[in-house]
């Protein structure tokens, strides 16, 4: 706002003269009166409202009152909030049969199978070559439902579920004799590690008997740097001359690469597009329209090559020929664009101008402060028996990009390749998550260590600022009879974002947020994208999010209830001439969905009915079969580009918006890493789960689906759906609640009168905030222990892979 139109307070000249002189008055005077009047009645209102004697901060702030009459009718000093941190609480089983492996556990495993008893003549990861065995990860494997429902029904030392691990092992050393390199997945177990402990390859929950090593994830950030620095410094003449920058393998390089996927179609070939940025904040968002398009194909860098260069819609098959177009001067050069080397903190996340602030932005914002015990009510009685088993697990987003350039035409990123839980930060205090939540750690493994974040999750009661439940009415128990309901909401919010409200609703939603891939900006590019700047347009693409839900409801034995309307045309004989013969209404059809095949759904037009899952054997008071809906939340998409090679059949999943398939152990995800890389031949076909099978009151599972310079933001790029009661209760449960308000209509005359059922809005005086701090995290190495530090440019290139490829000779 510029300073001329902020508030300024009346000049003396202004300010209003004698009541006598009213008439006389134009209406502007009049008008700036009467708001002087209201502002000064309002001021002194706040200021009443909150001196100290109100606030009960008196004796807080020092007593000049000589009045001991008028000290002793104050109220009592604010005391001491509770703290926010939840009360000792039993759990409902002695074992966790869900929890990670621990670092001590991930290293025994990893000795234990780099003994030559195991034959796997493995190299530890942090010294390794492609052309080795390496230990890629180790991580948990989840016991069988049937083994968890028993051991949670009666949780005893007999009923526990042996534990065991799953360990990808990337065999690059496997000779071509032997059928050459591959990736396997062994079955580790049972835990801890005992004479009992055996290996076996785990191969029944894919679809292809071998793992493709041309489909490997990055076991070396700079797996690239080999063919690359090859590549560019012979053209560092041209690129100084046509983008202002050099990309030599030195520490002040002024380009850097991101590469494209998927890598591979079928895990024959491993090949992709390198695309050429400014080395600035952001870099994704600067490139400078130079491809190249590479193979790097199996273990031996040396058999890398240079496919074809592009630039400026040109195309070049060597080095060689680029140069020659360049130094015979048919080449077509780019315009020069000064915005790539002049303004470049645009990309950067610093506020542009500190002290142009708008009005009020340098005081914080409100705070959320609990006044009364961790965690809410009944949150855990609620949801411990309401659901028994309920596991919402296997998430993972799809990118697709459009442009006009080989990048943005090549791209399809399925983010699970990259590793979800490996990407979780700490969590930021008053930012990501309430100062007072509850903040848990979390462990990630690597090939190379283990790394812990000590605020990776964080747990908080939430108010919505809207009642759960609102009416108004005359009559006594109507509401105003009144009655609202305050929604408080548990929140766990990681990656994702688990929200439990108290009418037995679960709702799951992610926010994607971060750099965009920019493009480069040129009139080729249109309808393609949007400039956002000079020379960056933030490409079309889509966001598409899988879920799967284990829902059981009231048992295991579920169906499957579409609820729909339409429109009828309808003749009663109580209409008469007034209004015509007929009436059009509408009409609700409830039909079961009884075969896996017809059950890859899309959502009606105009949301006009639903699925849900029901238990056709338990019903309700009212002898309805109890159940439970599957709503959409935001952005209830699905894949707007079908038949690409590149997404053929690795995501058959973005193609629905809901599907409903029997559960089985040998289909634990929609997806895995490898599938990014084979879209003609992907380790996990989702279309294979649908197999003609019955889904009438059996175990079943849904799979639900659910833009922005210089990041993305959350509360567009969101995605989330909502699991809500249906005929599940005999009555609304969040009635069971007293945190409610209940007014009485008042007789002629008197105030309104209410039941708030003892709940008294607590007042108490919040602990003091911290200074803010970032914990970073805390490393490990292969053998447990403490990792030596790294500089920041190794911890960015484990991070960010191959989207952002700096050389280094």
């Amino acid at each position: 706002m510029a300073p001329e139109a902020r508030y300024t307070l009346l000049k003396e000249s202004e300010a209003p003269a004698s009541p006598a002189g009213w008439q006389r008055r134009t209406a502007r005077e009049r008008i700036i009166f009467g708001v002087s009047i209201i502002l000064g009645l309002a001021a002194f209102s706040f200021l009443w409202a909150f001196s100290p004697s109100v606030l009960g901060l008196t004796q807080l702030q020092g007593d000049s009152s000589s009045s001991t009459g008028y000290q002793n009718s104050l109220p009592a000093p604010l005391k001491q909030c509770a703290s926010s941190l939840p009360p000792p609480a039993n759990s409902p089983a002695s074992v966790n049969i869900w929890a990670s492996l621990s670092v001590p556990e991930t290293v025994a495993i990893t000795e234990w199978l780099s003994h030559p008893l195991r034959n796997l003549n493995v190299t530890s990861a942090d010294r390794a070559s492609l052309s080795d065995n390496i230990i890629f990860l180790v991580e948990a494997y989840r016991p069988s439902k049937t083994d968890a429902l028993a051991y949670l029904s009666a949780p005893v030392s007999e009923n526990l579920p042996a534990r065991y691990a799953r360990a990808t092992v990337h065999l690059g050393a496997r000779q071509d004799e032997d059928g050459g390199p591959v990736i396997k997945d062994y079955l580790v177990g049972p835990l801890p590690l005992g004479d009992e402990t055996s290996m076996r390859e785990l191969t029944e929950i894919y679809h292809r008997d071998e793992i493709p090593y041309n489909a490997r994830s990055f076991v070396i950030p700079s797996e690239l740097t080999p063919l690359l620095i090859k590549i560019m410094p012979p053209l560092a003449e041209v690129t100084k001359d046509l983008f202002g920058g050099v990309a030599m393998g030195l520490p002040n390089d002024t380009l850097v690469a991101g590469a494209s996927g998927p890598l591979s179609f079928d895990g024959s070939f491993r090949r992709t597009w390198i695309s050429w940025r400014r080395n600035l904040p952001g870099p994704w968002l600067h490139p400078v329209n130079f491809f190249q398009y590479v193979d790097f194909s199996g273990t031996d860098p040396e058999q890398w090559k240079l496919i074809k260069i592009v630039y400026n819609h040109q195309i070049f098959p060597d080095i060689e020929s680029f140069l020659e177009a360049y130094h015979n001067g048919t080449l077509r050069k780019l315009p020069s664009r000064p915005d790539q080397t002049t303004d470049t903190q645009w990309s950067t996340r610093l506020r542009p101008n500190a002290s142009a602030a708008r009005d009020l932005d340098h005081l914080p914002g409100p705070r959320q402060v609990s006044f009364a015990d961790f965690p809410s009510r009944s949150y855990c009685t609620i949801w411990y028996s309401l659901i028994s088993s309920s596991v919402i697990t296997r998430k993972l987003t799809r990118i697709c990009e459009a442009g006009n350039d080989p990048m943005q035409t090549t791209t399809a990123w399925l983010d699970r390749f990259f590793g979800m839980g490996s990407s979780v930060r700490d969590m930021l205090p008053g930012y990501d998550c309430p100062y007072e939540a509850v903040y848990l750690p979390a462990t990630t493994h690597t090939s190379i260590g283990s790394i812990t974040r000590q605020r990776a999750i964080c747990i908080f009661e939430h108010d919505t600022g809207r009642p759960i439940t609102r009416h108004t009415g005359w009559m006594p128990g109507e509401f105003g009879a009144h009655i609202a309901k305050r929604e408080l909401s548990l929140i766990l919010p990681t990656v994702f974002d688990y929200m439990f409200h108290t009418d037995g609703t679960i709702e799951v939603r992610l926010s994607a947020s971060g750099y965009l891939q920019g493009g480069f900006w040129e009139p080729a590019q249109e309808g393609y994208g949007t400039a956002i700047r000079d020379t960056t347009m933030g490409s079309l693409h889509d966001h598409v999010i899988n879920f799967k839900v284990d829902l059981d409801v009231a048992g295991m034995e579920n169906s499957l209830l579409y609820t729909h309307t339409a429109q009828e045309e309808v003749t009663h004989p109580w209409f008469d001439d007034d209004w015509g013969k007929t009436v059009i209404q509408q009409k609700i059809t409830r039909d079961y969905i009884e075969n896996e095949n017809d059950a890859l759904l899309k959502l009606p037009v105009n949301f006009q009915g639903g699925y849900s899952f029901v238990n056709k054997a338990k019903t309700n008071r009212w002898d309805i079969p109890r159940g439970y809906a599957i709503h959409p939340g935001y952005s209830p998409v699905h894949n707007t580009v079908v038949g690409s090679k590149r997404l053929l059949n690795n995501a058959n999943w973005a193609r629905y918006n809901l599907a409903v398939s029997r559960r089985k152990d040998t289909e634990p995800s929609s997806s895995s890493m490898w599938n990014m890389n084979l879209p003609g031949s992907p380790m996990v076909d989702f279309h294979n789960f649908f197999d003609g099978e019955n889904i009438t009151q059996e175990d079943l599972v849904a799979w639900p689906q659910a833009e922005d310079a210089p990041n993305t933001r959350t509360n567009l790029a969101t995605s989330s759906f909502f699991l809500t009661p249906l005929n599940y209760f005999d009555s609304d449960v969040s009635m069971d609640s007293l945190n409610a308000i209940l007014l009485h209509p008042p007789e002629p005359h008197s105030q309104y009168t209410f039941d708030d059922y003892g709940v008294k809005p607590a007042q108490c005086i919040p602990e003091a905030i911290p200074p803010f701090e970032y914990s970073g995290l805390s490393a490990f190495g292969l053998d447990g222990k403490p990792a030596p530090e790294v500089s920041l440019e190794e911890l960015r290139k484990a991070a960010e892979l191959y989207h952002r490829i700096k050389l280094e000779l």
